[in-house]
Formats: C-alpha cells, structure tokens, sequence
C-alpha cells in the first residue's frame, strides 16, 4: 500500500511539473504589421563597406547578442527567460525580406522586441547593424 501511494505521488509530482513546464512554453510570435513605407526602404549601407564589421557588429554585440546569440539563431542567454521564440536570422524566411523589413523589426520593435530609435541615433549606423545582421 506505502508503495503505490508512493507511486502515485511521484506521478502525480511528475504531471504538476510537465503541465507547469507546457504552459511555460515559449510561443512563436504573431505576424508582423510593417507599414509600406518601411517594406520599400532601401539600405544607405551597401555591401562590403567597412561599417558592416565594426560599427554594425559592435552594435549587434550590444543591443542584439543577448537575445539572438552571437550567430543570430536565437539562442542567446535571454532568449530562454522571453515569453516569444526569438527567430534565427538563417531561416530562408528570414533572408527573404527587404531591407526595410528588418529595419522596422529591428529598430522600431514590437512587444519583448525593444524600440532602439533613440539607442541608435544615427542613421548610418541603424543601416550598419541591419547590413550585419543580413550577412549572418
């Protein structure tokens, strides 16, 4: 009798911490609504410029690594502790949108994705971190 109360309050335990752990999950993120001027912004960077690597990685590694990883593929420290899957820049998805669909999610953001306007001031440097964050 001890034996299966025992049992049952192992299995009982196990199933308190599946469910806790099931509604914990992160969930992907809903859609984004980037308006039409954003989708036909162009890039003032182009490629191979230099700023690319510095300015664009320093910024990366400072506003962008702890969430998207030192790669981009989302796994950075606190994507873990975010209600929302942080997405890898590596999907072909991702590669797929316009320069100006990056800047709109990067920079202006959306719920746990930060507004960096007024982190990045610069125009030129908005552009260096969206051109590194493409080349990953």
């Amino acid at each position: 009798m001890k034996n299966s109360n025992r049992l049952a309050a192992v299995i009982i335990t196990a199933l308190i911490f599946i469910a806790a752990n099931v509604a914990m999950a992160q969930k992907a993120g809903g859609a984004w609504n980037i308006p039409a001027n954003y989708k036909t912004k162009k890039s003032t960077v182009k490629a191979g410029d230099p700023s690319i690597n510095t300015v664009g990685k320093d910024l990366f590694a400072k506003h962008c690594k702890s969430c998207h990883g030192a790669k981009g593929l989302g796994d950075g420290p606190k994507s873990a502790t975010l209600k929302t899957i942080v997405p890898s820049f590596a999907t072909s998805k991702f590669k797929a949108q316009t320069d100006g669909e990056v800047y709109f999610q990067a920079i202006v953001g959306r719920d746990e994705m930060p507004n960096f306007e007024k982190k990045i001031t610069d125009d030129a440097d908005k552009w260096a971190v969206i051109a590194y964050i493409k080349s990953l």
